[in-house]
């Protein structure tokens, strides 16, 4: 998951990530899951909560703060109307908790007012499109009991490993003006569990094209929609063509537009299992300039990358993971778009890379940039890293990044999960020196007081082009292509 904004008054590009979700935690099973009925009625939005179990709080597992502001979204979204019923934050994750510290009633109605929130390491919970239709995320809805505020004040932020009592909702979606889409149909009422996706009310036109299908808002620029529409095929079929075809049904490409908010570019999204999701703002896209159409590439790679190594292919273990996939992902994209495009700067974007880790891994740990709200780190270094791996892998057996993943898809085929330890026995065996894990080790959990110096090293001893000018990393060569 990516999200970029450049404010076009400023002479540089600020940039803010969020990694993609993470696996769900362990659960316990249930017979009877906690149910809601979301509807929209013209423009009142409900959820009708039916809890399962008597409980003084319960807590919404997917909480991200917004990006901007690092602030909870729902008390601006969420209204509770059912009396005595309290929505608040407490520690890391909004809860609904009873106002006298009873048990909160079984049945609890929210109305909504959605909103586009770019959320830190999560799905948006909405997205709004600019003929009057709404996507909104179906894990948002998800609602674990809690023994007391103190508990939920002590919960972690990741909770992949916790046996936490209760399982993901039953939601049901019903819009009274017609039928909503979910999954690429369109259907007049649905009931689903864990569904992962993004649910669309409204009557947003679909287009069907080879290997994809589109949903873009009428309102968003022609040029962008027709890159979209045209380019993430292209790099689809790449991929497919390096690692094999895409897991599920043909996959679906929503892209929403806010509007040509003055003094702004923004491009922001995700993927899930079967969908991609995208959301546009600014004046700064509305004409096809050279930088806007760059950066809406390799927003396009990175995300449909996920469909083989993040949502739809390998996992990581724990959020604190996230640069396996991330990262990945991002030097897949540079891959894909340079054999596409030989014409675009490669090596550019890879210096960023570069220049972000030194940046974000200076006395700090990497594994826990996502406590800080530095989910940067986790592209940025996780790039150089799989920059390294691919380099190893070069030197020693011929290939690119691609062949890794493919080595990777292969060795973790039963249960799809990628550990940090398994990546890194990888690197081992591709640079055959067991001393190269213990600086990226470093670098993860301790931070380094020179970053530079272990990037360096890193790439020295497997093959990867550089040069020190003045403390700094510099890539040379040829890194559109590297030779296998």
């Amino acid at each position: 998951m990516r999200a970029l904004l450049i404010a076009l008054a400023a002479t540089t590009l600020t940039a803010g990530c969020a990694s993609a979700a993470p696996p769900r935690h362990a659960q316990t099973s249930i017979d009877t899951p906690v149910t809601v009925a979301v509807e929209r009625d013209g423009d009142r939005w409900t959820a009708d909560f039916v809890l399962n179990e008597d409980a003084p709080v319960w807590f919404f597992q997917r909480s991200a703060l917004l990006r901007v502001g690092r602030m909870p979204w729902r008390p601006d979204s969420w209204t509770v109307e059912t009396p005595g019923v309290i929505l608040d934050r407490q520690g890391r994750y909004d809860v609904l908790r009873a106002a006298d510290g009873g048990p909160v009633p079984r049945r609890v109605r929210i109305r909504m007012v959605p909103s586009a929130g770019d959320l830190e390491a999560d799905y948006d919970p909405a997205l709004i499109f600019s003929d009057g239709a709404v996507a909104l995320y179906s894990g948002q809805f998800d609602a674990s009991p809690l023994a007391s505020v103190e508990q939920a004040r002590a919960l972690p932020l990741d909770l992949n490993g916790l046996d936490l009592p209760g399982g993901p909702a039953e939601v049901s979606w019903h819009d009274t003006a017609g039928p909503v889409l979910f999954k690429g149909e369109r259907l007049a009422r649905v009931t689903a569990i864990d569904a992962d996706t993004y649910v669309l009310f409204g009557e947003a036109r679909t287009r069907e094209g080879q290997g994809i299908t589109t949903v873009i808002d009428p309102g968003l620029p022609t040029w962008l929609g027709d890159q979209l529409a045209g380019f993430t095929p292209l790099v689809m079929d790449y991929y497919a063509a390096r690692l094999g075809p895409q897991a599920g049904p043909k996959p679906t490409l929503m892209v929403s537009w806010t509007g040509p908010t003055e003094s702004l570019s923004s491009m922001g999204g995700s993927v899930l299992p079967g969908l991609i999701s995208m959301n546009f703002e600014g004046e700064g896209v509305l004409n096809p300039e050279p930088a806007a159409l760059a950066r809406a590439r390799w927003f396009i790679g990175h995300e449909s990358a996920h469909f083989w190594l993040g949502s739809d292919g390998l996992k990581y273990e724990f959020a604190r993971d996230a640069w396996i996939t991330e990262g990945g992902a991002d030097l897949m994209a540079v891959r894909a778009i340079s054999a596409i495009d030989p014409s675009w700067d490669a090596r550019a974007e890879l210096q960023r890379e570069v220049d972000d880790c030194v940046a974000f891994a200076t006395g700090k740990p990497v594994a826990t940039a996502g406590e800080r709200g530095d989910n940067k780190a986790f592209y940025a270094c996780g790039a150089v890293w799989a920059m390294a791996l691919e380099g190893a892998r070069r030197e020693h057996s011929g290939g690119d990044f691609f062949d890794v993943v493919a080595d990777l898809q292969r060795l973790n085929a039963n249960d799809g999960i990628l550990t940090r330890e398994e990546w890194l026995q990888m690197l081992t065996r591709e640079s055959r020196d067991p001393s190269l894990r213990v600086g990226i080790e470093r670098m993860l959990d301790e931070g380094s007081n020179n970053p530079a110096s272990e990037i360096a090293r890193l790439f020295e001893r497997t093959g990867v082009a550089f040069t020190m000018v003045e403390g700094r990393v510099v890539l040379t060569g040829d890194q559109a292509a590297p030779k296998g």
